[in-house]
């Protein structure tokens, strides 16, 4: 029985590692912990009603270990703040007023094209449009909008440039090679594409550009008809 004990505790501190490196997309809503628990219990409760020659009580007594460090982390979590950020996390601000926060989105396993879609899904299609976006500890998505941001728009937005890198199929949805818009970076002093965090554009020419490590700018390009 001490076996067993010993065992059950160094897979549910091996799982709840693993979970935790693994970063809050694969969370989705539980806490680590909680997944971790969901996990073990199902999976050792199946044990000994699948294989006769495992005696129940190993499974119950699997099963008792895991609610007893299931309290021990309740315990810590709901009474020490040190350990509430190790055992759950914290929310990561991956925007704010100065633009996205790469760093925030890296440590939780994101990319800039995930922001994106987060947003979207909530009903926001322009970067500019956001005052702040997080990633709860758990998973949930929220972001707060600025004022009159419906107004900001109203057109589709695309994305040119993700990481460094060129989007060919939106840069033929917009009619322009690679080409016109390196000028456009060189024109708003950035010479390198690799500086280039991210970039996007709407139908009517409006452009969203933030280089690494500095705060976004909103400009936009001479088009003389809206492509989209």
């Amino acid at each position: 029985m001490g076996l067993i004990f010993i065992r059950t505790t160094i897979v549910f501190i091996t799982l709840f590692i693993v979970m935790r490196l693994m970063g809050k997309r694969q969370i989705g809503e539980m806490q680590p912990y909680e997944l971790v628990i969901t996990l073990l219990i199902s999976e050792l409760a199946c044990i000994p009603m699948a294989d006769n020659s495992i005696p129940l009580l190993y499974g119950i007594i699997a099963i008792l270990t895991i609610y007893l460090l299931h309290q021990i982390v309740c315990i810590f979590d709901l009474n020490f703040l040190s350990a509430k950020n190790i055992l759950s996390g914290s929310a990561s601000v991956v925007l704010n007023k100065n633009g996205i926060d790469d760093t925030q989105l890296k440590k939780n396993n994101l990319d800039v094209s995930d922001l994106i879609e987060s947003l979207r899904t909530e009903g926001y299609f322009a970067l500019d449009a956001i005052d702040y976006a997080l990633y709860e500890a758990e998973g949930n998505f929220s972001a707060l909008p600025k004022k009159g941001y419906e107004g900001m728009q109203t057109s589709l937005p695309v994305i040119i440039v993700d990481e460094g890198k060129f989007d060919k199929r939106n840069l033929e949805l917009t009619k322009r090679d690679k080409g016109y818009y390196l000028d456009v970076l060189r024109g708003q002093g950035c010479d390198e594409l690799k500086k280039v965090l991210v970039m996007t554009v709407d139908g009517n020419g409006k452009v969203y550009l933030q280089q690494k490590g500095q705060k976004y700018k909103v400009f936009h390009l001479d088009w003389k008809e809206k492509l989209w």
